[in-house]
């Protein structure tokens, strides 16, 4: 004779379907990360980075672990190719945490370098003006390089 199944119980199940639910949909949206470009090669970031993080860091108020940060370079170019178009910088979760990959061209720039930590930073995709714009100064139009 199967178990009754008592209101206390009943009432968990929704919950469990939920959580599992939630745990489906955070696999889905850090799965396997887009591998890096052709010829792209790991990168040992310049001291300069740190420097770059720490700024990032207090602009946007948003504070992680720099050494979580996979860094790639496309070697002597100016743009890569990606699921997304052309880019001269990427970020992306990583099986070790995060992953920024540069083009060649850009990767002693501080504002593409400081952008795509900007994008690790706030872990996230697309550019709120709130940080890019006004208070880290990340785009095109808005960067000022310290003089």
């Amino acid at each position: 004779m199967p178990h009754p199944v008592t209101p206390s119980r009943r009432s968990r199940v929704p919950f469990y379907c939920l959580g599992l639910l939630a745990t489906l949909a955070a696999c889905e949206m850090l799965g396997p990360a887009e591998p890096p470009p052709p010829g792209a090669m790991l990168l040992i970031a310049p001291p300069e980075y740190e420097a770059w993080w720490a700024a990032t860091e207090a602009c946007a108020g948003r504070f992680s672990d720099y050494h979580r940060v996979e860094w790639y370079v496309v070697p002597d170019v100016r743009t890569f190719q990606t699921a997304a178009g052309e880019k001269v910088g990427l970020w992306s979760h990583s099986s070790g945490g995060m992953r920024i990959i540069l083009a060649g061209d850009y990767a002693d720039n501080e504002l593409v370098v400081r952008h795509e930590m900007l994008h690790a930073l706030l872990d996230r995709e697309g550019h709120p003006a709130e940080y890019f714009q006004d208070r880290c100064h990340l785009t095109w139009e808005s960067w000022h390089p310290a003089e």
